[in-house]
């Protein structure tokens, strides 16, 4: 009967202490379900119930998720697209979270330079010659002369985009991520001239390669994230077909797959590169040129200058809707032959007195001090705002988080759907201070922790 009663206290004692494990394996702190990884490649988003802050201030909730360590490396593309930046390595960590509603992603970029001030206004009174103005911008990433030596350092910005195949629509995805939709130098028919000439494409446009293959494309420019609370998004973009490889080779579609969220083909094709469908236009918003046309003196050339001035603002390194309508931006409304700019109020900016809109002319040298920012900062809405982020320059690098619904209310298969929790194939590119070059770090997978 003893035996009989210490058999029945260690059988309850045994239920009671699997009980009380499973019940502590429940908490946020523990792993329930961790997948199989490759600590080089897979990314393992946490799943939690307090959400962290999108702020661009890591919270504590971050300690608890996996870093993965990323390398992005500019590639040599040929033809020199990436000339000057071939080569260069980015080195980034990048984490993830996940809830019932959201996941969450936190990227930690080490950056000594923070590139926000991007191809802004200077004045050259060297250039201001008859029929012409000094008023011009900085290149947005580094010049070379013929020689190949650097002729002026660029002013780009610090970026991060990501790449996510939508419903698994592109087969070379699965292998080759963000080159699945490179199409380097693709020649195609220009029928802009007469007769048509066969073109060489030196930009190396995106397209997929095929009608329903879509690709969901993020774009995190830091600047502009880090600017006003107003812009704190990601800019909400898709890669397609556009026309095809097939049309660009024989008939001239330029395969510019690239486009903005909530625009589809309108029904009508390109003159200059038929068989190229057309495209719905989207509501002004984003970076924005600060850009317009002027003649001078009023009767003269057409020339180029900024739309918006801050007076005496320095480099601002965007321009804000909010600007604008309080008065605090004032808008260029004339332009002389000597490059005094006229502005709303009546008041004038005169370039030539002093040098604080004027540029170093070294190779290496700062931009002018009062620089004139060449972006206006509108915020996103509809589709394109879909990605709410946060980012911040420490000093010595950028920390950006970002949100996006784990499924949206997109119908118009723009948008990757997350809510399966399956694993997804990406890629991940990172800028730093230029305009089209940039690091690419591909064939990375998302795996969710469940």
């Amino acid at each position: 009967m003893k035996l009989l009663k210490t058999k029945y206290m260690w059988v309850i004692t045994t239920i009671v202490l699997s009980i009380g494990y499973v019940v502590s394996c429940t908490k946020d702190n523990q792993v329930l379900d961790i997948p199989q990884i490759n600590s080089s490649t897979d990314l393992v988003s946490l799943r939690i119930t307090t959400p962290p802050t999108i702020d661009g201030t890591i919270d504590a909730e971050w300690d608890k998720a996996t870093k993965l360590q990323i390398t992005p490396t500019v590639p040599d593309p040929g033809n020199g697209l990436f000339a000057g930046y071939s080569g260069q390595k980015y080195p980034a960590t990048i984490r993830s979270m996940y809830d019932g509603q959201n996941i969450y992603f936190l990227v930690e970029i080490p950056d000594l330079t923070q590139s926000v001030n991007v191809a802004p206004w200077y004045f050259d009174p060297a250039a201001n010659v008859t029929g012409k103005t000094g008023w011009a911008k900085e290149p947005s990433s580094d010049s070379y002369n013929a020689s190949g030596v650097l002729s002026r350092n660029g002013f780009g910005e610090d970026r991060v985009a990501m790449l996510w195949n939508i419903d698994n629509s592109t087969p070379k995805f699965i292998s080759q991520t963000c080159y699945a939709s490179c199409h380097v130098f693709t020649p195609y028919m220009d029928y802009s001239k007469n007769p048509p000439v066969y073109t060489a494409n030196a930009s190396g446009n995106h397209y997929t390669n095929g009608a329903s293959e879509k690709i969901d494309m993020w774009w995190g420019r830091l600047g502009y994230i880090s600017k006003d609370e107003s812009l704190h998004f990601m800019d909400d973009n898709y890669q397609d077909w556009a026309g095809g490889p097939a049309f660009t080779n024989i008939t001239g579609g330029n395969g510019n797959g690239r486009h903005v969220d909530g625009i589809v083909p309108d029904g009508t094709f390109s003159a200059t590169w038929p068989y190229r469908p057309n495209y719905t236009s989207s509501p002004t918003q984003g970076e924005v040129s600060n850009s317009q046309s002027l003649l001078l003196d009023g009767t003269g050339a057409k020339v180029n200058v900024p739309i918006w001035v801050i007076p005496g603002a320095g480099s601002a390194g965007y321009i804000l809707v909010a600007d604008t309508t309080s008065g605090k931006a004032k808008k260029v409304t004339g332009v002389s032959s000597t490059g005094v700019l006229t502005l709303s109020d009546g008041s004038t900016i005169d370039p030539n007195v002093g040098t604080d809109y004027q540029r170093s002319g070294t190779a290496t040298g700062a931009t002018a001090k009062n620089s004139i920012p060449s972006y206006i900062g509108v915020p996103l809405i509809g589709e394109r705002a879909d990605i709410t982020a946060g980012a911040k320059y420490t000093g010595s690098g950028w920390v950006l988080e970002y949100q996006r619904a784990l499924k949206t209310g997109d119908v118009l298969k723009q948008d990757i759907d997350f809510s399966s929790l399956q694993d997804q194939v990406f890629g991940i590119a990172i800028w730093n201070n230029s305009n089209y070059q940039h690091g690419i770090q591909p064939n990375l997978v998302l795996k969710f922790q469940k």
